[in-house]
């Protein structure tokens, strides 16, 4: 019960207080690219559901037709205003509405897209008791430096003895791993 009253209570914060921010960035996607300056991507949460995940888009509209699903090093698929927004992770500020709506918690699992969760194994299906999160442990041990494999290992173990202060802590080192770019692509 904490956990859920703080997600919802940091979550509204950070929408309100980000909204001039948001308001820009959606402006500079749209002057620079044509198409919605949201992304939605269908992504596996808790008990594997399928929910529609929010980020800002930060590649071309097509991306997906022209590359892999994964985003990777030097990506010629990401815009300009994208890899600013990717740089400071300004792009997963929407994802706190995925938390108002029930579908992610602010620390847990990181949401994978479906068309990898939909591979994997009974051991690792286990990651679906968690509520996937948008920081969490494997984005301040390693980020995008993982592999898919790697992370939801990772996960599974943390989770399964994390805890309040433990997601406390996790938070209060996201800042630091978001600033210094450390293990993002």
């Amino acid at each position: 019960m904490i956990k859920k009253i703080t997600d919802i209570f940091i979550s509204l914060v950070v929408l309100i207080v980000s909204l001039p921010v948001l308001l820009v960035c959606m402006i500079a996607i749209k002057l620079e690219t044509p198409g919605p300056a949201i992304f939605v991507q269908e992504r596996a949460g808790y008990k594997g559901k399928k929910f529609k995940m929010y980020k800002l888009r930060g590649m071309f509209v097509n991306a997906l037709e022209i590359g892999p699903e994964l985003t990777m090093r030097d990506d010629p698929r990401v815009t300009k205003v994208g890899r600013v927004l990717r740089r400071l992770s300004i792009d997963e500020i929407p994802q706190f509405y995925n938390v108002l709506k029930g579908d992610m918690s602010i620390v847990g699992p990181r949401p994978e897209i479906t068309s990898i969760t939909d591979n994997y194994t009974s051991e690792q299906r286990k990651v679906f008791d968690f509520k996937p999160g948008i920081t969490g442990y494997s984005q301040i041990n390693g980020r995008q430096l993982l592999t898919p494999e790697e992370r939801v290992k990772m996960e599974i173990e943390y989770y399964s003895r994390a805890n309040f202060i433990t997601d406390l802590l996790i938070i209060l080192k996201t800042p630091k791993i978001v600033f210094t770019n450390e293990g993002n692509l």
